[in-house]
């Protein structure tokens, strides 16, 4: 552990600078009429430093809505001081634990944060096992908290600290048009579920959000699926899970020389339910979407990763505008312009 030794006055502008400088900045950076994205994690399952599990933050309207919440996430968002309190829904994606791992914790930090009523937790079947258990497992915590904190003008209502589940139930489609319904709609903004193909998973979903003209989809995790390029038409950005097929040979190749064959068996099945970098270009192009972020990056932070050798071939497939994502990327769609503007905490 490291300790902080300071007088009383240099503790105190310390403090002051932990407490309010990373909230001005988030303010800065979510200022304006405009539908915001921040990469609050952007690796897959496997441990890397400075890359929390899939989350990406939506802000509009004075609200915050979540696609997903890994592992780490929260960390971040409380390190980047978003406005936790504001948190109107979760949007989950599936059920893997790399995508869900951090409710719990983000239900917990954004209720002690002032959050005045139920955090929505929408998703595929099994959402509702899933806040019923977090809130189960945190029922303790809310009455020591309750307990320990509520005096003077603090309140911490129990009901505003449990997470309601909805479960999406999937509108039938055409064979031609894509699996998708209405998840959200409130204050402007609207947030459609789009059935992709993550089999053995399924259900498995993206989402778009719509606010005010500007929209954004994030895939989930799925393989290469051209339904989902449809329901992405007209979007600004699409956020699409990318993993390296070359790059997870290599890691089976390793584990099984390294006498790990279980783990070296479960790396290789992955290969059947993710999209290339490649193919997410591919479907970003077939979409007519304006610019394309790689998120879920299973390889990035791995010892031999390199942007140049995860990205290979991308150039070829001549989609304009595409980058890899960053913890801690942010996106700004201004109202009334067609500006993308990238930033980061």
């Amino acid at each position: 552990m490291t300790h902080i030794r300071c007088g009383a006055a240099s503790c105190v502008a310390w403090a002051l600078l932990w407490a309010f400088a990373p909230a001005a900045a988030a303010q800065t950076a979510l200022a304006g009429d405009s539908l915001k994205v921040v990469m609050c994690g952007t690796s897959g399952p496997l441990a890397v430093k400075d890359r929390a599990k899939p989350c990406v933050a939506v802000q509009a309207g004075g609200a915050l809505y979540f696609v997903d919440i890994g592992p780490e996430a929260t960390e971040n968002l409380m390190l980047w001081r978003l406005p936790l309190a504001t948190a109107r829904a979760v949007f989950i994606t599936h059920l893997h634990s790399d995508h869900i791992g951090g409710l719990g914790e983000f239900n917990m930090q954004s209720w002690v944060a002032g959050r005045s009523a139920p955090l929505a937790v929408i998703g595929p079947a099994g959402v509702d096992k899933l806040a019923a258990g977090f809130n189960l497992a945190y029922e303790a915590d809310h009455a020591f908290r309750r307990a320990h904190h509520e005096h003077g003008e603090v309140t911490l209502p129990t009901e505003a600290g449990l997470l309601h589940a909805t479960i999406v139930s999937m509108r039938a489609a055409s064979q031609s048009l894509p699996h998708r319904t209405s998840a959200w709609s409130d204050g402007g903004m609207t947030v459609t579920a789009i059935e992709v193909d993550h089999s053995p998973v399924s259900p498995a979903f993206a989402y778009r959000f719509d606010y005010k003209g500007r929209s954004v989809v994030i895939s989930g995790d799925t393989r290469k699926f051209p339904p989902l390029a449809e329901a992405a038409k007209g979007a600004d950005v699409l956020i699409h899970e990318a993993q390296n097929s070359d790059m997870t040979r290599q890691i089976s190749q390793a584990l099984s020389g390294s006498g790990q064959p279980r783990l070296a068996s479960i790396m290789t099945d992955t290969l059947s339910y993710h999209t290339t970098p490649v193919e997410a270009a591919e479907i970003a192009k077939a979409a007519g979407v304006k610019a394309l972020v790689l998120y879920h990056l299973t390889q990035a932070g791995l010892p031999f990763f390199t942007p140049e050798a995860f990205t290979r071939g991308v150039e070829a497939v001549g989609f304009g505008d595409w980058r890899l994502a960053r913890d801690g990327m942010t996106i700004e769609l201004p109202v009334g312009s067609t500006e993308i503007r990238f930033g980061q905490f």
